[in-house]
């Protein structure tokens, strides 16, 4: 199974990074920890990860720009080849600049039950306002401050006399058992071939005058109405004995066909009941997929077979 690959931004002990590291050595876990970074070189989490074979880089923020500290942690990042970050207990606010690089692909873990609580100090407010529970959320992280969709929450019970200290060492089992489950959840949906067949649809629907019918027992999208239509897109899972969920859309011959293969053949494959007439497979069920380019894909497709009518009236809007 191809996993995603996580990696990971501490500031601290490494205690939640654990969580995950070791969540991910389980059977079956989508996810495995690539690299973990830190902006302070002496934080403990990083021995830990060291120790357990997972590449680490710490730079402290002191004496630069934060613009200068993220760039030298994003390039880290890439070099390692990740396709998500974990936040886990990462004490920076990061710009705006590089959250928007990682929309949908960064996590965060915070103690309090989201949207309540905010920021720091997040147990004695729970306690001060006399509530029954804290808790912790995992959720996407945006640009405002843990603001980002909601994937988990763990209600913790505030007990009689509780400390800001006591409640949050409970909280932290919570997020232990939490955050785990949630990064595995986030990142494995991308593999699920009910999940792909969805996302495919709703992009393929987008374009003029489609239609979804199944055709030789494969998901599929037509142009051109009841009649007349023609497919222009088909989802394949795992058909004639092909280990893959791929997207099937049309090339401009086997000229081009065989050109993106050998340049991209993690990528690119010669889908066997359709490649003999110009179609190429683009795999999905892999961790990372650029859905703008599938979308790029879906609608050259459906211009290769579209009434020019329709195809006309895409060019006016795309001159505007």
């Amino acid at each position: 199974m191809s996993k995603a690959r996580v990696a990971v931004m501490l500031s601290g002990t490494g205690t939640t990074m654990a969580a995950l590291l070791f969540a991910s050595r389980l059977p079956d876990c989508p996810y495995e920890i690539v690299l973990v970074l830190s902006n302070k070189p002496e934080a403990p989490g990083l021995a830990i990860a060291a120790a357990e074979g997972v590449a680490t880089f710490a730079h402290s923020h002191k004496g630069l720009s934060r613009e200068d500290h993220e760039a030298m942690m994003h390039a880290q990042i890439e070099a390692a080849g990740a396709d998500y970050v974990a936040l886990c207990g990462y004490m920076r606010i990061l710009s705006p600049g590089f959250v928007e690089r990682w929309t949908g692909r960064m996590l965060n873990t915070h103690p309090s039950l989201l949207p309540k609580y905010k920021g720091l100090d997040t147990h004695q407010r729970a306690i001060d306002a006399g509530d029954s529970h804290g808790g912790c959320s995992v959720h996407l992280v945006t640009p405002a401050l843990d603001d980002g969709p909601l994937l988990g929450q763990i209600p913790v019970a505030i007990l009689p006399g509780d400390t800001a200290e006591a409640l949050a060492r409970r909280v932290l089992f919570a997020e232990y058992q939490l955050y785990p489950r949630m990064l595995a959840a986030y990142v494995g949906r991308e593999l699920d071939a009910d999940w792909i067949v969805a996302k495919v649809g709703e992009l393929a629907l987008a374009l003029p005058e489609t239609d979804a019918r199944n055709s030789h027992g494969s998901p599929g999208w037509r142009v051109g109405g009841e009649k007349s239509g023609k497919f222009f897109a088909y989802v394949s899972v795992r058909h004639h004995g092909e280990d893959a969920v791929a997207l099937l859309v049309k090339t401009a011959g086997p000229d081009e066909m065989n050109a993106l293969i050998d340049a991209e053949p993690d990528i690119y494959y010669r889908p066997a009941y359709y490649g003999a007439s110009g179609w190429i497979a683009l795999r999905l069920d892999r961790p990372g997929v650029d859905w703008d380019h599938v979308g790029d894909w879906l609608a050259r497709s459906w211009r290769a077979v579209a009434p020019k009518r329709l195809t006309r009236m895409m060019d006016v809007v795309d001159a505007f």
